[in-house]
């Protein structure tokens, strides 16, 4: 089984970015982020034809979650994280497909920090922590996918001493992130890959990607029940050189299905 995470941001605009990739890597179970589209704009007919169906959670301009499920409707399980019925941000759904619970979620970027973004990042990271606890006690395949908005540590990220301030990469935020993996969650890219500098994500200018200067923010946590069935973890580039891409590239894991 394939699983994946990508933020496309736009997911109208990149549509034939989208499309490409999934004919070519043929995933499973795909996360999607930033779809900066309201729900009544998802191109599901699309996605459809390719052969995937879909459960979203839209937001105009900003924003949105999606998950694909090849040849078959995802089941869907929850819209939006507890503990604030007043955040309006379309930031995490959650389906059933084959067996798995997966969360998707797109973290706040919490920019400029300090300040009112950064206080609302910390707060979403809390309501994410309480969360990813209560799925750990359910004791099922779980996995919570998707843009983070953290590198975990300084091998996450071209050059650390240039970040040190930024809501990505701030003590809090680092710091939020290694709670989660505390609770028992594996980090599949750093599980296998221990020692390696990966990136998903490259801006735009000054030839980022090119350089590979980068940063590793998208990131797929398993949970007890599901971490011993993986077996690879990569991060898919090609898609990240194509034309009119997202600055972000897929990232993939191959797993067996639990019994």
């Amino acid at each position: 089984m394939k699983i994946a995470t990508y933020n496309v941001n736009g997911i109208n605009g990149r549509l034939a970015v989208l499309l490409r990739w999934l004919e070519e890597d043929i995933p499973d179970v795909v996360c999607l982020q930033e779809l900066k589209a309201p729900d009544n704009r998802f191109p599901h007919r699309e996605l459809e034809r390719a052969g995937y169906g879909a459960v979203w959670h839209g937001q105009k301009s900003w924003n949105g979650v999606a998950i694909l499920a090849k040849g078959m409707a995802p089941v869907f399980t929850r819209r939006g994280l507890p503990g604030d019925p007043d955040d309006t941000h379309s930031r995490y759904i959650e389906a059933a497909v084959n067996g798995l619970l997966v969360g998707c979620l797109y973290l706040p970027n919490g920019n400029p920090a300090p300040g009112p973004k950064f206080d609302y990042k910390l707060a979403w990271f809390r309501r994410l922590h309480d969360y990813a606890a209560d799925l750990l006690g359910l004791d099922v395949p779980a996995l919570l996918v998707g843009d983070f908005n953290v590198m975990p540590t300084d091998m996450d990220v071209y050059a650390p001493e240039r970040w040190r301030a930024d809501a990505l990469f701030r003590p809090e935020v680092r710091q939020a992130y290694a709670g989660l993996i505390a609770q028992g969650w594996t980090d599949a890219i750093r599980h296998l890959h221990p020692d390696e500098r990966i990136y998903t994500f490259w801006k735009y200018w000054r030839n980022s990607f090119e350089r590979d200067a980068g940063l590793r923010i998208d990131h797929l946590l398993l949970s007890p029940a599901i971490a011993p069935f993986l077996r690879s973890a990569n991060v898919r580039r090609d898609p990240r050189s194509w034309d009119h891409t997202s600055d972000h590239a897929p990232v993939m894991i191959e797993m067996d299905e639990p019994v």
